[in-house]
């Protein structure tokens, strides 16, 4: 039997699975970066990597004489990503010729040369400083590489479904219009359309699994930006907030952005504007210290009063730094959340023995979940991973 579907069954709506990332950016950067245009996305990979290091401003003729001062510390003041795509060189060729004249020469030029063609781009201004539509390029540069990303790993579904806060697979029913067409049980339908002797798939031959709903969940991503992030980590912890965005919109859910250091630096409610969360992640920079504390007395204010499943994720390296007594100040507003109806995770990078054992203290307190990493590459999965167990 062939299996070709009806009008009536290719009617199913997908507009609503997709959470539009592009709608209130640059038409031009956004197509750029789609369709691949290697310069912009070069570009968008500079900035990005420059507001990582905690730079909104490119100096073409400073970093030139920083490199020939000394590669080293040039490397530890703009980082081995902005180096790499301001150059257009990797580490080991510039250690080993920037001592040659004839190559600083091309080099400087070549520098200058991608700083004018930002300039006539207005991605940055005369001064150097990284304009909206630099945020804006960098921003999509960001989502792109995420969402490969998680194509490549096949991140892109719920893989269990145990985990889908929609609720388990129970009983299969007839389809209605309303039903999402993800739930459709592909066996049950075909085998129904058998039995009735279609010779097509009909809209009244789909079934679909019925599900218990657990109602909306809202997320707050929790991102630490004191000093000892600032780079690749950053970068990285940025990508993996993206990651949980998009596929928490996809599932109708909110997710809402927290950034603490010595203060709350940036904070957007719980939103299903995709657009609004991807523009304010790409614009964190690290600097200052830690306040757990702060970040979580801050979040409970921000989760709305209605019953729904409230989540919040802490993302750090560090324990807390700021207050009298951080450790104490920090379990008892975990308390104050969890008795708020808030759960509280922790991803913690690197911690050492006593930042594992207060993260240990605050998940037990707020009913959420550890996860302490190493390698940076799968923070996404596991950003996901927490949010795919509420």
């Amino acid at each position: 039997m062939v299996i070709t579907p009806s009008n009536e069954v290719s009617e199913l709506n997908k507009g609503s699975e997709q959470p539009a990332a592009e709608g209130d950016f640059d038409e031009g950067l956004a197509h750029s970066i789609v369709e691949g245009n290697e310069e912009k996305v070069s570009q968008g990979q500079m900035l990005e990597s420059s507001i990582n290091q905690g730079m909104f401003n490119f100096n073409p003729d400073m970093m030139f004489d920083k490199l020939v001062e000394s590669y080293s510390n040039a490397e530890k003041m703009y980082g081995e990503g902005v180096l790499r795509a301001v150059t257009g060189e990797d580490p080991n060729s510039l250690k080993k010729n920037l001592k040659f004249p004839e190559y600083q020469r091309e080099l400087k030029n070549k520098m200058k040369k991608k700083a004018e063609a930002m300039r006539k781009d207005k991605l940055i201004d005369k001064d150097g400083t990284i304009t909206s539509k630099g945020f804006e390029l960098a921003a999509l540069t960001l989502y792109t590489s995420e969402l490969d990303k998680l194509e490549a790993k096949g991140l892109g579904e719920r893989k269990s479904k145990d985990a889908s806060h929609y609720g388990e697979r129970g009983d299969v029913r007839t389809f209605k219009k309303s039903d999402r067409y993800k739930d459709i049980a592909i066996k049950k339908s075909i085998k129904s359309s058998i039995r009735r002797g279609h010779s097509k798939l009909l809209m009244e031959d789909l079934k679909v699994h019925e599900r218990e709903s657990r109602g909306k969940i809202y997320v707050i991503y929790g991102l630490d930006a004191s000093g000892s992030m600032k780079g690749s980590k950053i970068g990285m912890c940025k990508k993996a907030g993206v990651a949980l965005a998009f596929r928490a919109i996809q599932e109708k859910d909110r997710v809402g952005l927290l950034v603490f250091g010595s203060e709350i630096e940036d904070v957007v409610y719980p939103t299903s504007d995709f657009s609004m969360f991807l523009k304010s992640i790409v614009k964190i920079r690290a600097k200052k210290q830690t306040d757990i504390a702060k970040t979580v007395e801050r979040a409970i204010r921000m989760f709305p009063s209605d019953n729904v499943t409230k989540h919040l994720v802490l993302i750090t390296d560090a324990v807390p730094t700021v207050g009298d007594d951080p450790f104490r100040e920090t379990i008892n507003l975990v308390s104050s959340a969890k008795d708020s109806g808030i759960t509280v995770s922790v991803i913690g990078i690197g911690l050492d023995e006593e930042g594992v054992e207060l993260s240990k203290k605050i998940v037990e307190i707020g009913g959420g979940r550890l996860y302490v990493i190493k390698d940076l590459e799968n923070l996404d999965t596991v950003v996901l991973e927490d949010y795919y167990s509420l």
